[in-house]
């Protein structure tokens, strides 16, 4: 027992010795430097922030159509005498050209008839005149014999008045002047009939010419020409087949235009038109062209091809938009017409544009300046910036449309502002950034604001 309270003892004692070793270290220490923490920066690359030029744009969908269409139909009866060898489906044939012709032997028969008719109505005007002018020096004639007679037949009267001659005498000269009188006016009833005759026959010449135009105008539908440059379409005649009036030729199709009617969702139409003038101004165009809807508005378009044919892609003319919604599926209807669809052909990389084809049409509002900024640059309704100080400065914006990965906003955003481009993870307001502007997203970015990059 004794033993194991020395050893105790001596345990406590150790103990306490380097307590107060321990004590004596710490106070003899110097005190700790404490070092700042700072977060490290984040290499980040920038857009400045300002008015470049954008067009809106939206995208539908139609097929292609011809603008005009010539369905060739028998305008008389008869046997087919004459088709063109190149009158085949697919085949292409210039204006002018006679692509089938009917039999025309009776109908040239008629219309020489019929001017024979003419001729024959002609010449009996022309002896009508002969005979008129002859009966007018007969009048003549016979009005100066009757003035002749009249002063004789007053010479006579004054000789029988002085008893110098008898009364028979009288009557003799009485007698010659009245034939003289019946004489004139036999002539005179003669050319007042002529002018009644002239107009019967001169309606008889009237209808005669009327009859040759419709003959030869007849006889020319016989052979039928194509009035443009033409792509064949359905032939449903041969070669000896007789046709009656109002049987189908065949189709063609002009060369130098076809039309695209595409149906656009109302909601596409609205953003097309959100980003031009307001509505007064709007209206005021909507005035001054017209009624025409599409020219105040000021569309532009473009045709390519729904497929991979990065060449296929054709300038397009708004025509027409419809007058009615469809209620069914609440589109609008806009007609695009493209020009020369067959010109500048690379074969598999840019057909012609044919019949049937789906296509996409682009529709383009004009020109406008907006402040653009990159989709991926907005953040749930929040963009990121980069403020003087070069640290991230968190905004909501207001957008007040999207396009593609394009977003025009209408506020939030000021001119001048440095939007970050880059992804950040995580994101924290205040937090240092190492920043570098990036010119070739903003060059890229016009050309998508004018939809240039296609």
């Amino acid at each position: 027992m004794k033993i194991n309270l020395k050893h105790g003892f001596a345990l406590i004692i150790a103990l306490l010795l380097s307590i107060v070793v321990a004590v004596i270290l710490v106070k003899l220490r110097s005190p700790l430097e404490h070092v700042a923490l700072e977060m490290p920066s984040r290499a980040v690359e920038v857009i400045t922030a300002k008015e470049i030029p954008f067009r809106s744009r939206v995208t539908a969908y139609g097929n292609v159509e011809p603008a005009i269409t010539f369905n060739s139909m028998a305008e008389l009866s008869g046997k087919i005498s004459y088709l063109h060898p190149n009158l085949k489906a697919g085949e292409t044939i210039p204006a002018g050209t006679p692509v089938v012709r009917i039999d025309a032997e009776d109908y040239a028969l008629s219309l020489k008839q019929t001017q024979e008719d003419l001729k024959a109505s002609q010449s009996t005007l022309d002896e009508l005149d002969e005979e008129e002018m002859s009966t007018r020096r007969s009048l003549e004639l016979a009005q100066k014999n009757l003035e002749v007679g009249e002063a004789e037949l007053a010479r006579i009267r004054d000789v029988y008045q002085k008893q110098l001659i008898a009364k028979s005498a009288l009557d003799a000269e009485e007698q010659k002047a009245i034939q003289l009188r019946q004489q004139v006016e036999d002539l005179q009833g003669r050319v007042n009939a002529y002018a009644s005759r002239r107009q019967s026959i001169e309606a008889q010449i009237a209808r005669a010419e009327q009859e040759v135009q419709n003959r030869t105008t007849i006889l020319g539908r016989t052979e039928i020409l194509l009035p443009f440059d033409a792509r064949i379409g359905t032939v449903s005649v041969d070669q000896d087949e007789f046709v009656t009036v109002g049987s189908q030729l065949f189709e063609a199709i002009d060369l130098k235009g076809v039309e695209i009617s595409a149906q656009l969702p109302l909601a596409s139409m609205r953003k097309l038109v959100s980003h031009l003038e307001t509505r007064s101004e709007m209206g005021q165009q909507f005035i001054q062209t017209g009624g025409r809807i599409n020219e105040s508005l000021g569309l532009s378009a473009r045709v390519r091809l729904v497929n991979d044919m990065p060449d296929a892609i054709w300038d397009a003319r708004v025509l027409r938009i419809s007058e009615a919604i469809d209620p069914t599926r609440q589109t609008l209807g806009i007609v695009v017409g493209v020009e020369n669809p067959y010109e500048k052909i690379i074969p598999g990389r840019r057909p012609p544009l044919l019949k049937g084809m789906y296509t996409a049409v682009d529709l383009f509002a004009p020109e406008r300046p907006a402040l653009v900024i990159p989709r991926r640059a907005v953040h749930e309704g929040r963009v990121y910036v980069a403020n003087a100080d070069d640290r991230l400065q968190i905004r909501p914006v207001e957008v007040q449309l999207s396009q593609g990965d394009l977003v025009v906003v209408r506020a939030g955003v000021k001119f001048g502002d440095r939007i970050i481009v880059t992804d950040l993870i995580p994101v924290i307001e205040g937090m240092p950034l190492q920043v570098n502007p990036a010119p070739g997203e903003e060059a890229y970015l016009r050309l998508r604001a004018l939809g240039t990059d296609q």
